[in-house]
């Protein structure tokens, strides 16, 4: 179980899914929970309707939170600090590559992420799916669905059921190209 993860999730104001309008952060190390970190962003641009539905985010909501830059600079430290971990992590990969690309931010042109969705599907195939509130009511976890703290914190909670099972993240391991905001195949080619 050695080893430092940085469980995130984020939640989006539109259909574009290109900006955040908040973002939760739980860091395991140690075979625990070490950290939590939660904050609503200001998205500087519109919500739809089913986006405010779904997450409860208002635009009066993130008026006065931190733009993505600003809280880039305070987050990237712990982004940096760990193996990178999420729920159907391809698309919080996605929003993350997006929101740096659209602020001209440069991080690393590529980073290595797990999935918790994939590691349950093969861990736990007897589950009829492996949505996150699925997989967090067949393990007995608390979730807040659609609120990036309590979602993050359930997929750092599966990750250490996952690991205090025996099994391993390295089968798991993806690459992230955060340029052409796609996974990564062995190779450099697309997947």
């Amino acid at each position: 179980m050695d080893g430092r993860y940085i469980a995130f999730d984020v939640e989006t104001p539109n259909y574009a899914n290109d900006r955040m309008s908040a973002i939760g952060i739980t860091v395991v190390e140690a075979g625990e929970i070490a950290g939590e970190y939660y904050t609503l962003v200001n998205p500087e641009e519109p919500f739809a309707p089913f986006n405010m539905a779904l997450t409860g985010i208002t635009p009066q909501m993130v008026a006065d939170k931190p733009t993505f830059p600003e809280l880039w600079r305070e987050i990237a430290p712990v982004m940096d600090s760990g193996l990178l971990i999420a729920h159907n992590a391809p698309f919080d990969m996605s929003v993350l590559a997006k929101c740096l690309r659209d602020y001209g931010i440069r991080w690393r042109p590529t980073v290595p992420y797990a999935c918790t969705c994939q590691m349950s599907r093969r861990l736990l195939p007897q589950l009829p799916n492996h949505k996150l509130n699925t997989v967090s009511d067949y393990l007995g976890l608390e979730l807040d669905h659609h609120h990036a703290g309590s979602d993050s914190l359930a997929c750092g909670e599966i990750l250490l059921h996952h690991l205090e099972s025996g099994a391993s993240v390295a089968p798991f391991v993806r690459t992230y190209d955060m340029e052409r905001l796609c996974t990564a195949k062995a190779g450099g080619r697309r997947r």
